[in-house]
C-alpha cells in the first residue's frame, strides 16, 4: 500500500470528454493497469475508493453522483443528478449526491444563473449516465462471455439469464474501458426518474442544521475579518486612525487595502463599488465588530473615474461619474435624457399610426433600485500561503472568480482551490465575487486563514443593485378600437430595460422601441430575470389598460395578438414562440376558472411573460384584509419544456411568486447624496410570512421540448398580475413601484 500513496492523484485520473457538453466522466487508469497486470482485488478496490470522478461507484454498490453546479435553493443538487440517474438506471432514492469540486474541464461551466443549469446540462448529464451504464454492461459482457445486448441494467444491477451482478461488482472493470461515443438516449416516454417528483437531497441536512452554508465553513485556527467601505457612492478613503481599534481585545490587525490595482482590467463580473477599504482582523466576529466602531475615518469625493472592462470584443472604457447621487436627481436626469433615446426596433410607420389614431393611450411606469437581500449575508473563507490558496464560500460561478484571484494573487489556476458551499440565496448577487477577492487579499496580508463576514448593513449599502428603470408606453387605437400602433421608450440608471424584440413586437403593424441610459457610480448587477422583472410589470399593466379601452377581456386580447404573431408576424426577429406563449395563457385561464360565473366577483389580475426561453402566466386573486390589499391565491401556468422534478419545480415557482409579491408591494432602494436610505430590514420592507398567499396553485404545460429554464421566468409577470389585481381591488391604476408606497400618480 505504501507504493499506492506515492502515486500523484492527478496522474491516475483519466478524463474523457462527453459529446455535446464539455463534461468529463472520470475513472482511474490505475484500475486499467491493475486489471491488465492481474493486481489483487483488494488493491484495486482501495484505489477505487480514493478516486472521485463525475460518477463514483464503490465495490459495495454505493453510487455517488457529483452535482456540477452551485446550489442556492433552486434544487440543482436534486434535479441535475436525476438526469444522470435516468440513463444510469439506478434507484435515485438510494443515490448519494455531493457538490462537485471546482473543475471546469471536468464538470463544464459550473455556473448557476440565467436559468441555465438544467437547460445547459440536460444532454451532457444524461450522456454521462448512459456512458457509465454502457461501460458497466460491457464489463459484465466481457466477464460472463455474453453479448452486451443480452445484458439488462436496472436499479443498479446487471443481469443476463441466470447471471447477475451489482454495478459495484463491475465498477473497477468498467473503469478500464474506453468511454463510448454516439450514445442513444431515452425518449421522454421512457423516463423513469425524470418527470417524477423527488425529495430534496439536502432536505434532511438543512432541517437538522448540518453545516452546508458559507457561514458554516470553519477550519482550526481561523480568524475573522470585516471591512469598512465608504459611506456613500462617489466617495473614497482619505485617511483613518485605527490606534484605538488595535488596542481592543482579540484584534490582530487593521489596515487598508485596494481590491484591484488602478490599471486592473475588470472581467464582466468583477466590481469595484469601493476599491479601497479598511480590513479588521481578530479572533471573533464580536471582537471585530466592536473594534470596527473604534476606527476613525476621513472620506473624500472620488471624482470621475474611468474603468477598463474586458470582454469578448476586447477592452472598453467605462466612465463613472464622481457626483454624490440622489434619487430625485435620477428622476430629473431620466426625464431630460428621454429625448435622446436611441431606436432599438421599428416596424411599419408608427408616427403615421399615432397621427391618425382615434385614441392614444400613454402611461409612464417607474421602478426603484432593488437590493438582493440574500438571507445569508456575503461571506468568504480564504487561506492564502506563499504558493497556494484555498477559497471557499457561497458563490454562483467558481470559474469566474478563479481568473480574478489568479490576477490579484499572482498565482496559477493549479495553485488556487475554489470550493463552493451552499448559498443562502443568490438571485444574481453572488455572481459578483468581490467578497471572495477581499477575503483572499486579507488572508494574504495577515498570513492566516480568515473568514470574512458582511453585516446586513455592509451588504445592503455595498451596491450591485437591480437598476432604476422608467418606461413610457403609448398605444394607438383606430375608430373601431383596433390596436394600430405601439410605442415604448425605456430608460434606466445606468442601463435601459428593454428587450425590443419581445411581445408585443411582431403582433402590431406599427411598432417602435427606444432606449436611453444615464451613467451612475451606483453599481448594478443581475437581479432575478434582469430587465424582464421591470418590463413585465410595465408592459403587462399597460396591456390591461389597453384591453379595457378596446372593450376586450385581457386574456382574449393577448391571445388575439399572439394569434396574429403566429399566423402573420411582423418582422423576423421576434424572440418568442407565439404558440407556447398562448399556451400558458390558455392553461392559466382554464385552471383559474377565469371568466366563469362563480369567479365573476373575484378581484383578479392576469399577466404573462416570456424570458430565459420559458413562458409564465399568473392569475392573482386579491382581497382587502384589515384595510390593506392581500394576495389570497395565485394560479400559475408555466411552460419550461420537460420538467425534471415536478415537486422541486413547483416549489421554485411558488418562491418566485412570493418574492414577486413582496418586491412589487414593498421593494425600494433610494439614495440621498450617495448614501442608501435603507441599510437593514427595519426600513427596507420585505414580505412577511403572514403576507404570503394561502395557496399558489402551479401547473406545467405538458411538453417534450428540452428544458428551457425555470429559476427566473415565473418572477417577472407576478408584478403585472399584482398591479392589475390592485386596479380591480382599489379602482386605481398603479404606475410606480413599490405599489404600496404613497408615490402614485392619479389615474389618468
Amino acid at each position: 500500500m505504501k507504493n499506492n500513496k506515492a502515486l500523484d492523484r492527478r496522474s491516475f485520473l483519466k478524463s474523457s470528454a462527453m459529446a455535446g457538453g464539455g463534461l468529463m466522466l472520470s475513472f482511474s487508469w490505475f484500475a486499467k493497469a491493475a486489471a491488465a497486470e492481474g493486481a489483487d482485488k483488494a488493491l484495486a478496490e482501495e484505489i477505487w475508493h480514493e478516486l472521485s470522478g463525475f460518477i463514483k461507484i464503490t465495490p459495495d454498490n454505493i453510487i455517488k453522483i457529483f452535482n456540477p453546479n452551485p446550489e442556492f435553493g433552486q434544487n440543482v443538487m436534486t434535479s441535475l443528478p436525476m438526469m444522470v440517474a435516468e440513463e444510469l438506471e439506478v434507484d435515485f432514492d438510494k443515490v448519494i449526491v455531493e457538490m462537485g469540486p471546482h473543475d471546469n474541464t471536468k464538470y463544464g461551466p459550473q455556473f448557476t444563473g440565467g436559468s441555465n443549469s438544467v437547460r445547459m446540462y440536460f444532454k451532457p448529464l444524461r450522456e454521462a449516465g448512459a456512458a457509465a451504464r454502457e461501460m458497466l454492461k460491457e464489463a459484465a459482457a466481457n466477464s460472463w462471455g455474453v453479448s452486451k445486448d443480452s445484458i439488462k441494467a436496472e436499479n443498479g444491477t446487471l443481469s443476463s439469464g441466470s447471471k447477475k451482478a451489482t454495478y459495484g461488482e463491475m465498477a473497477s472493470k468498467a473503469a478500464a474501458l474506453d468511454v463510448p461515443k454516439n450514445l442513444s438516449l431515452k425518449s421522454p416516454d421512457q423516463y423513469n426518474v425524470i418527470g417524477k417528483s423527488s425529495k430534496n437531497k439536502e432536505g434532511l441536512k438543512m432541517m437538522t442544521g448540518q453545516p452546508l452554508f458559507g457561514l458554516d465553513y470553519k477550519v482550526e485556527g481561523m480568524k475573522y475579518a470585516m471591512v469598512v467601505h465608504p459611506p456613500a457612492f462617489g466617495m473614497t478613503l482619505d485617511s483613518f486612525d485605527a490606534s484605538q481599534a488595535k488596542k481592543m481585545p482579540g484584534i490582530i490587525d487593521v489596515f487598508s487595502f485596494k481590491l484591484y490595482a488602478d490599471d486592473y482590467v475588470q472581467a464582466g463580473f468583477d466590481t469595484r463599488s469601493f476599491n479601497e477599504q479598511i480590513a479588521i482582523v481578530g479572533d471573533s466576529t464580536w471582537q471585530v465588530m466592536n473594534a470596527r466602531k473604534k476606527i476613525s475615518t476621513e472620506w473624500k469625493k472620488r471624482g470621475d473615474v474611468t474603468e477598463i472592462v474586458g470582454g469578448y470584443r476586447g477592452n472598453s472604457e467605462v466612465k463613472r461619474p464622481g457626483e454624490l447621487e440622489s434619487t430625485s436627481l435620477h428622476f430629473s436626469n431620466l426625464e431630460k435624457e428621454k429625448v435622446n433615446a436611441q431606436q432599438l426596433r421599428k416596424d411599419g410607420n408608427p408616427e403615421e399610426a399615432f397621427k391618425n389614431a382615434a385614441v392614444v393611450i400613454e402611461r409612464t411606469y417607474n421602478a426603484p433600485f432593488l437590493a438582493h437581500n440574500c438571507m445569508e449575508p456575503m461571506n468568504a473563507f480564504a487561506h492564502v500561503k506563499e504558493d497556494s490558496a484555498v477559497i471557499a464560500g457561497p458563490h454562483q460561478a467558481p470559474g469566474w472568480i478563479e481568473p480574478t484571484l489568479m490576477k490579484v494573487l499572482g498565482m496559477t489556476a493549479e495553485q488556487i482551490e475554489v470550493k463552493s458551499t451552499r448559498m443562502g440565496g443568490g438571485f444574481g448577487r453572488r455572481a459578483y465575487g468581490h467578497y471572495l477577492t477581499e477575503a483572499a487579499l486579507i488572508s494574504k496580508k495577515v498570513k492566516e486563514p480568515i473568514k470574512l463576514v458582511y453585516t446586513r448593513e455592509d451588504d445592503m449599502s455595498y451596491g450591485i443593485y437591480r437598476p432604476m428603470y422608467t418606461a413610457t408606453y403609448r398605444a394607438a387605437l383606430d375608430e373601431n378600437k383596433n390596436l394600430i400602433g405601439f410605442h415604448v421608450t425605456g430608460g434606466g440608471v445606468p442601463e435601459h430595460p428593454l428587450h425590443a424584440n419581445r411581445f408585443p413586437a411582431g403582433a402590431v403593424d406599427n411598432y417602435l422601441a427606444e432606449g436611453f441610459e444615464i451613467p451612475s457610480n451606483i453599481t448594478i448587477g443581475a437581479f432575478r430575470a434582469p430587465r424582464s422583472n421591470f418590463n413585465a410589470a410595465a408592459e403587462q399593466s399597460f396591456l390591461d389598460e389597453v384591453a379595457e379601452a378596446m372593450g376586450k377581456d385581457p386574456i382574449e386580447m393577448r391571445l388575439e395578438l399572439l394569434e396574429r404573431a403566429k399566423k402573420n408576424p411582423v418582422g423576423s426577429n421576434n424572440d418568442y414562440d407565439a404558440d407556447r406563449y398562448a399556451g400558458v395563457l390558455k392553461l392559466v385561464k382554464e385552471k383559474s376558472g377565469w371568466g366563469k360565473a362563480e369567479n365573476n366577483g373575484k378581484r383578479r389580475g392576469v399577466a404573462a411573460y416570456f424570458c430565459h426561453n420559458s413562458y409564465a402566466a399568473h392569475v392573482v386573486d386579491m382581497v382587502e384584509r384589515n384595510g390593506e390589499p392581500y394576495v389570497e391565491q395565485v394560479t400559475s401556468a408555466i411552460d419550461c419544456g420537460i420538467v425534471i422534478n415536478p415537486e422541486g419545480a413547483g416549489n421554485m415557482v411558488q418562491g418566485a411568486v412570493v418574492d414577486g409579491i413582496g418586491q412589487s408591494f414593498y421593494g425600494s432602494m433610494t439614495f440621498n447624496n450617495g448614501v442608501t436610505d435603507h441599510k437593514n430590514f427595519d426600513t427596507y420592507r420585505m414580505i412577511r410570512h403572514n403576507e404570503a398567499p394561502k395557496k399558489v396553485d402551479v401547473h406545467f404545460v405538458e411538453s417534450t421540448v428540452d428544458p428551457t429554464g425555470l429559476g427566473e421566468p415565473p418572477f417577472p409577470p407576478v408584478f403585472g398580475a399584482v398591479a392589475n389585481a390592485l386596479y380591480k381591488t382599489t379602482g386605481k391604476r398603479y404606475y410606480n413601484q413599490p405599489f404600496l408606497s404613497e408615490n402614485q400618480p392619479e389615474t389618468i
